[in-house]
């Protein structure tokens, strides 16, 4: 019998963690070509085109990094591999959405994975999306601003 409970109590936490991403898991940005330290960096991670520059609410995951040196990090721990894209942009008054002008243009840094150049418009997912297999995966995410 105690060996019966044994096995089950070796068991059981192994059990609860199937089908979830290793705590190892993470995506580290690394953002850079801030203008000021002012404010801060919100990134969000898509695992697809939906909400991609549009609506942050569609993201699998959203965090926020203060700046030093023109320069921020977001990680997004715990991730699952696959296909992704990320958006960041330098939010310098820090309420928390990107501002833009009246035609919808930014009115502060704006920057995604791959660093891809929009033509017409801004970048596609599929030009910023790029695939994570596990494990520590390191990008850098160059703000521009317009």
């Amino acid at each position: 019998m105690r060996a019966l409970l044994l096995a089950l109590a070796l068991i059981a936490p192994a059990a609860s963690t199937l089908g979830q991403p290793p705590a190892s898991n993470l995506i580290h940005a690394e953002v850079n070509g801030l203008r000021n330290s002012k404010g801060q960096v919100v990134c969000s991670l898509f695992a697809s085109a939906e909400g991609f520059l549009k609506d942050d609410q569609k993201a699998v995951a959203r965090t926020k990094s203060s700046i030093a040196g023109g320069h921020a990090v977001c990680e997004f721990p715990a991730v699952a591999p696959g296909r992704y894209a990320i958006e960041a942009f330098h939010d310098e008054n820090s309420n928390n959405k990107l501002d833009t002008n009246f035609i919808g243009m930014p009115r502060e840094g704006v920057g995604t994975s791959n660093n891809p150049k929009g033509h017409f418009g801004p970048p596609r997912f599929d030009d910023a999306a790029f695939s994570y297999s596990g494990g520590r995966q390191q990008l850098t995410i160059k703000i521009t601003y317009l």
